[in-house]
């Protein structure tokens, strides 16, 4: 195992990976950013080198001071993570160069699953399921108006080294082509530096089920079972949760096994996750494959007791997988929300800010995963998500009244959140039914909107009641505000003063 190993990241998976870490008894070290010198990470990691710089493409993104921080710290490994540069070639290679690990699969292995036409190529060669469509970049548009027609629309434009929903048009009719042909090259090129895409039909009301992987360098392969990521806005997911209604066992076994392949088809080593966009439980079809830990690997963790993060160490330090497949086993049902400082009754406006107050839940079997303390600042550099609330249950109506039990005990002053949102979501009686799929918010927004508002109006007079109430009182009562319980504010306040109240 690693003496020392420096984390390429921040926020929330650095804080994951220190704490792992921590407990096999490896030293940790962050490169952080301006912005971040004062972060739960940088204070908690053993050792911290400034980046010099506010911009992910001056910091996390900059591939020379990474590794001379790497070097200057005489780190054994790097962690990436997942984003910035977790899933880039040349840096996996640059730090091969330098004498250290990279924890993840090999240069070769990003490459061929990071461009999405030439990993679509790999996947039919080994009769693994793909969305009809083209194999090979589009050249021109004439290419893609031959290709339509042979596909018909409605089709999906996507960037070849796309991800995260960027660099995508989905186009209706022929004389929608050209603008989106231009449009989604434009995007291409500005978020990934390449500006090849792709088409391939786009399939209406799909789910998304993905399926994480683990193999070591000897090519021995397990999966640990799928997550449902259908609810998504933008392309982006907000909820995840591990099992799926989704699919039956007959189901579950085979899409599992083809993950595996998948892996295999391109000498994977470390975790992975085969994603895959099904029209029904029968009718999957591969999509990529992300070659780093995802943001949901925490529910995954929840109902099969396997670390992660761990694992992924125990395989990039040389050592072989101990776990068999028929060990792997389903315990209850995990549910993952992304708490992210937007503003979702105004389209998800991200927003930053200082954090006035701040309580998170807790209680049994649930785990919050977050680089937030009272005090901070959110800044506007980065991403937006602040925290991921990832509960366990016995089942998943468990699992979704724990949710929202710890949705409803948190206080977070300072920022719009999508706590809300969360909460008018899981209470919705689809949702709860399992009847969605990835457009469930953007056909059901409105309705989402009014609960959400309809919750936040409550809030409002609840607080005011309260105050009024304990202004003629000798008894103060505190109020932190926030978040509507499952008993208002109010009625807390008025039993404490003897009032019955209708409930």
């Amino acid at each position: 195992m690693f003496n020392r190993v420096f984390i390429a990241n921040r926020g929330e998976i650095a804080v994951r990976i220190i704490r792992c870490l921590r407990e096999m008894g490896v030293e940790s070290v962050v490169g952080y950013s301006d912005p971040d010198q004062y972060s739960m990470a940088t204070q908690m990691a053993d050792f911290a080198v400034p980046l010099n710089g506010t911009s992910s493409a001056d910091t996390y993104l900059h591939i020379p001071k990474l590794i001379e921080a790497i070097k200057k710290t005489k780190s054994e490994a790097v962690h990436p993570g997942y984003g910035f540069l977790s899933e880039n070639a040349e840096f996996a290679e640059a730090v091969k160069k330098t004498g250290a690990v990279f924890i993840g699969p090999s240069p070769q292995a990003i490459r061929s699953m990071g461009d999405k036409v030439e990993a679509k190529s790999i996947m039919q060669a080994q009769g693994i399921p793909i969305v009809p469509g083209v194999t090979t970049a589009l050249e021109d548009l004439s290419h893609l108006k031959k290709a339509a027609k042979d596909i018909g629309f409605p089709l999906i434009l996507k960037a070849a080294a796309g991800g995260g929903g960027r660099g995508m048009r989905v186009v209706h009719e022929e004389s929608e082509l050209e603008k989106a042909f231009e449009a989604c090259k434009r995007e291409a090129q500005a978020y990934f530096s390449n500006p090849a895409i792709f088409c391939e039909r786009y399939i209406q009301n799909p789910r998304h089920i993905e399926f994480q992987v683990l193999l070591d360098h000897k090519q021995n392969g397990v999966h640990l079972f799928e997550r449902d990521c259908s609810i998504q806005r933008r392309h982006q997911k907000l909820v995840e949760e591990a099992p799926s209604q989704y699919l039956n066992a007959a189901q579950r076994e085979k899409l599992g096994a083809l993950a595996v392949k998948a892996a295999q088809a391109v000498k994977y080593s470390g975790a992975g996750t085969v994603e895959f966009i099904c029209e029904s439980p029968d009718k999957a079809y591969f999509m990529e494959m992300n070659t780093r830990i995802q943001v949901e690997h925490p529910v995954t963790e929840a109902i099969t007791g396997v670390d992660l993060i761990r694992q992924q160490l125990l395989v990039a330090s040389g050592e072989s997988l101990q776990l068999k497949q028929n060990d792997i086993q389903i315990r209850g049902w995990a549910i993952e929300c992304r708490i992210n400082a937007e503003d979702p009754a105004h389209d998800f406006r991200p927003h930053a800010g200082k954090v006035r107050k701040l309580e998170f839940p807790s209680g049994p079997f649930v785990r919050i995963d977050t680089y937030l303390r009272q005090g901070d600042s959110v800044p506007e550099t980065y991403d937006s998500m602040i925290a991921k609330f990832i509960v366990w249950g016995e089942d998943r109506d468990q699992a979704i009244a724990r949710m929202l039990r710890a949705l409803a005990e948190t206080r977070l002053e300072g920022i719009p959140t999508t706590i809300k949102f969360h909460e008018a979501l899981f209470s919705m009686k689809d949702f709860r039914d399992s009847k969605f799929d990835t457009n469930f918010i953007e056909k059901n927004y409105d309705s989402l909107k009014t609960s959400m508002n309809s919750a936040e109006n409550v809030d409002e007079i609840s607080l005011l009641l309260a105050s009024l109430l304990a202004q003629s009182h000798s008894q103060p009562v505190t109020l932190t505000g926030g978040h509507q319980n499952p008993v208002s504010q109010w009625q807390n306040a008025a039993r404490r003063e003897g009032v019955q109240t209708n409930s």
